[in-house]
C-alpha cells in the first residue's frame, strides 16, 4: 500500500471526500465538531459543546449530540474522540528498515518497555510517520473501558479513541506531507489555560506537549526539542490545518482546533490514519451506504487518473532499465574496488600488530630494567612472572616491607602487594605482586 505521502496533490483532492465527527475530552466539557471533506475544500457543518458531561445523566447530554447530528446531516457518523493528554502514554518509535506488515509485531514485541502502567492491562494504536518511525499511543485498558460506556450509555458511536498528536498529523496531512526538509512549530491555548505545542522536523517527525510557560517560552523548548533554528517563527494550529471553505462563526479554530482536527482524522483516515487505541471489537464504523456515492466518483476519477499515470509509469520503468544497465556494467569495477578496500584494511591490521608487538616487548624490558634499579643488593630476586598487567616478584630481603614503598615510588607500578613474607636467617623471603600502570 502506498504511503499517504506518496500520493500526488492532485490525486489526494481527487481522492478527499468523507465526514467525520471530532469529539475532543475536557475536564468539564465536550467540544464538538462535524466537518466534511470534499474535493473542493472542507466545510465545517456544526459545532456543539456539551457542559458538565461528567455531573449530567448520560442519556441526556447523548441526546443534545445525536440532535446535533441530525441537525447537520451526520446523524449516521462514528465519532473519532481525542482522550485527554493524561490518559495516554505517547511515543516516537523509529523502526528502520522493518516491512510494512512487521510494524504491529515489532512494535507489540516492546510495548511493555513503553508505558510505565506495570502490570496493568493496556491498549495502543499506531499510526505510520517519516523516516521510517512510528507514533504509538498506549492507554490503561481500564481508563479505555470507563470512557468507552460513558459514550455507550449515552447513544454514542464511537470508532475511534486517539490523542491529539495523532489526530493533528493525520488532518494536516489532508494538503499533502510537508516538505521534510521543513519544519515547524505550532501553538495552541489548551482548555486548561497551558500552551499545547505540536511540531514536525527531519530530527523528530513528531513532537506533542503541553506547557505550563508563556508561549515564547514553550516555542523555545520545541525548537530546542526539535533542532529547529531558534530564529524558527512559531505558527498557530490553525494555520497548519487545512482551511474551512465554510466555517459557523460559533466555531473559533483558535480555541477549538483539537476537535477539528479530530474530525478531518476521522473523515479521511487513508491519508495518515491516526492511531486508534479502541480495540477492534469495540469500534464503531460509518454506515457503509454514507460513501457508495462517493465511492462510485471515486471509482470514476481513479480511472481516469489511471489512465493519465500510465504513460508515466511506462516512462519511468523504461528510465529504471536504463540505470540498471548501467549499474550493471559498472559492477566489476566496484567489486574490484572493494577487494583492494578489504586487502588494505587486512595490511593495515597487519601492521597495526606488529606495531603492538614491538611497543609490548619496548615495556617489557623497561620494566625489567626498573625491577634491576629498584631491588638493590643486599636484596636479591629469584622468580620475576611479568604479564601485561602486573608484575609477581619473589626473593629475600633484609626486610620486605619498605620494598612495597620502593616499587609504589616508581612511575611503571602502583598497588604493591605482599603475597608472602616469611622470616629467614638471614632476612626475610617474601613474594610480592606489582600492578603494572596503565600505558607503561
Amino acid at each position: 500500500m502506498s504511503r499517504p505521502g506518496n500520493i500526488s496533490k492532485n490525486l489526494r483532492r481527487l481522492l478527499a471526500f468523507g465526514s467525520g465527527v471530532g469529539v475532543e475530552i475536557r475536564e468539564q466539557d465536550l467540544e464538538i465538531v462535524a466537518a466534511r471533506v470534499r474535493p473542493n475544500g472542507v466545510r465545517v457543518l456544526g459545532r456543539l459543546q456539551v457542559e458538565g458531561y461528567g455531573s449530567r445523566p448520560a442519556a441526556e447530554w447523548g441526546a443534545e449530540y445525536a440532535h446535533f447530528l441530525k441537525s447537520v446531516g451526520a446523524g449516521r457518523l462514528s465519532a473519532t474522540v481525542l482522550l485527554p493528554r493524561r490518559e495516554v502514554i505517547v511515543r516516537h518509535v523509529p523502526l528502520p528498515g522493518v516491512a510494512a506488515k512487521d510494524i504491529e509485531s515489532a512494535i507489540r514485541f516492546q510495548i511493555d518497555t513503553l508505558h510505565p502502567y506495570g502490570e496493568e492491562e493496556v491498549v495502543w494504536g499506531w499510526s505510520p510517520l517519516a523516516y521510517g518511525a512510528v507514533l504509538v499511543g498506549i492507554a490503561r485498558r481500564q481508563a479505555v473501558d470507563r470512557y468507552t460506556a460513558l459514550f455507550e450509555e449515552a447513544g454514542i458511536a464511537v470508532g475511534a479513541f486517539t490523542f491529539s498528536a495523532a489526530a493533528v498529523h493525520s488532518a494536516i496531512r489532508l494538503n499533502g506531507a510537508p516538505r521534510p526538509e521543513e519544519g515547524f512549530v505550532a501553538l495552541s491555548r489548551a482548555a486548561s489555560g497551558a500552551v499545547d505545542v505540536y511540531g514536525e522536523s527531519p530530527a523528530r517527525p513528531v513532537f506533542s506537549a503541553e506547557f505550563d510557560f508563556p508561549p515564547q517560552r514553550a516555542a523555545a523548548l520545541a525548537l530546542s526539542e526539535l533542532r529547529l533554528p531558534p530564529a524558527t517563527e512559531p505558527k498557530t494550529l490553525e494555520e497548519i490545518l487545512p482551511t474551512p471553505a465554510a466555517n459557523p462563526v460559533e466555531n473559533d479554530l483558535s480555541r477549538n482546533a483539537l476537535a477539528y482536527a479530530a474530525a478531518l482524522a476521522g473523515a479521511c483516515p487513508w491519508f495518515a490514519p491516526a492511531a486508534n487505541v479502541l480495540p477492534p471489537e469495540r469500534r464503531r464504523s460509518n454506515s457503509r451506504a454514507v460513501f457508495v456515492p462517493t465511492l462510485v466518483l471515486a471509482s470514476l476519477l481513479l480511472l481516469t487518473a489511471g489512465a493519465m499515470l500510465g504513460y508515466s509509469s511506462w516512462s519511468d520503468k523504461r528510465y529504471f532499465n536504463e540505470i540498471e544497465a548501467q549499474i550493471a556494467r559498472t559492477d566489476p569495477a566496484r567489486r574490484k574496488a572493494e577487494a583492494l578496500e578489504k586487502q588494505t584494511n587486512l595490511l593495515r591490521a597487519r601492521s597495526v600488530m606488529l606495531d603492538e608487538f614491538h611497543r609490548r616487548t619496548r615495556s617489557d624490558l623497561d620494566a625489567l630494567n626498573e625491577l634491576t634499579r629498584l631491588i638493590e643488593p643486599p636484596a636479591w630476586t629469584n622468580l620475576i612472572d611479568l604479564n601485561r598487567d602486573t608484575v609477581r616478584l619473589g626473593g629475600e630481603a633484609p626486610q620486605a616491607a619498605p620494598l612495597l614503598k620502593i616499587l609504589d615510588s616508581s612511575p611503571l607500578f602502583e598497588s604493591s602487594e605482599a603475597l608472602m613474607v616469611n622470616r629467614g636467617a638471614n632476612g626475610e623471603g617474601f613474594q610480592i605482586r606489582v600492578t603494572r600502570r596503565k600505558g607503561k
